[in-house]
C-alpha cells in the first residue's frame, strides 16, 4: 500500500513543474527500515526528472543554454559558410531556431514516461541502482524509456517544425548540401527524429548531472531518506 501511495503522490508531483524543496514522498512513505531504500530511490529518481525537464521544457529553453542548443547536423554545419554565401544563411538561423523550440515542446512529454517506468520499477531494481555508480538511475531510465521518448518527441517535433517552415529550410541545406561534388556523407533529410535525439540527449544529460550531485553532494539530499541512504558513502 505504501509504495502505491508513492507511486501515486510521485505521478501527481511530475504533472507540475516543480515540487517544492520538500519532498512530500519522504512524509508520506516513512523511514522505515523497510521504506527507507524504496524513499530514497524514489526520492532521487523524482529529483532527476525534475532536473532533467527543469528549463528546457521553458521558453527558449534549449536556444538560449550554450550547452545544450540544437544546431544543424555536423554535415551542415561543415558547409554553414557556403550556405550562408549562397544566400542561406537566414535560412541557416530560422532552421535552428525552430529546432530549439521544437525541442522544448517535447520534453515536457516526458513526464507520464518516466511515471509508468518508476511504476513498473521493482525492489530488485531499486536495490541494484541504490548500490550503483553515479549514474545508474539515468542510464536505467535510458534503457527503460529511450524508445518511447523518441515516439512520442518525434511527431511533436515535426508538427512543429512544419508549421513554422522549418522542415523547409532543412531541406534547401540539406538540398544544396547533397549537390556539392565529391560529397560522401549525405545529410539525412530527416530533421524531425535529429532534433528528438538532441533533446532527449540533452534531457538525459542534466539528469546525469542531477543524481551525480545528489549522490555525492551531501547539501543536495534534501529529504532524510536521501541522507541516510547516500549520506553514509
Amino acid at each position: 500500500m505504501k509504495k502505491l501511495l508513492i507511486v501515486l503522490s510521485l505521478a501527481g508531483c511530475l504533472t507540475f513543474s516543480s515540487c517544492g524543496t520538500t519532498n512530500p514522498l519522504s512524509s508520506i512513505a516513512g523511514i522505515g527500515t523497510g521504506n527507507t531504500m524504496n524513499t530514497a530511490i524514489t526520492d532521487l529518481l523524482l529529483q532527476s526528472v525534475l532536473s532533467g525537464i527543469g528549463n528546457l521544457g521553458t521558453n527558449n529553453g534549449f536556444l538560449n543554454n550554450q550547452l545544450y542548443k540544437i544546431l544543424l547536423p555536423p554535415e551542415a554545419q561543415k558547409v554553414a559558410s557556403t550556405l550562408q554565401a549562397l544566400g542561406l544563411g537566414s535560412v541557416v538561423n530560422s532552421a535552428e531556431t525552430q529546432m530549439n523550440h521544437a525541442a522544448e515542446q517535447a520534453v515536457v512529454t516526458a513526464k507520464p514516461i518516466f511515471t509508468n517506468a518508476i511504476k513498473s520499477m521493482s525492489i530488485s531494481d531499486a536495490a541494484s541502482l541504490v548500490s550503483g555508480g553515479n549514474n545508474a538511475i539515468t542510464n536505467y531510465f535510458k534503457q527503460k524509456t529511450s524508445s518511447q521518448l523518441l515516439a512520442a518527441f518525434t511527431p511533436i517535433i515535426k508538427q512543429s517544425l512544419d508549421k513554422n517552415n522549418a522542415t523547409k529550410y532543412y531541406s534547401q541545406i540539406a538540398d544544396t548540401y547533397n549537390k556539392v561534388p565529391l560529397v560522401k556523407n549525405k545529410l539525412n533529410p530527416d530533421l524531425s527524429n535529429y532534433v528528438a535525439n538532441q533533446a532527449m540527449n540533452a534531457m538525459f544529460n542534466q539528469m546525469a548531472g542531477a543524481e551525480k550531485n545528489i549522490r555525492t553532494n551531501p547539501a543536495a539530499q534534501t529529504t532524510a531518506a536521501l541522507k541516510q541512504v547516500f549520506g553514509k558513502k
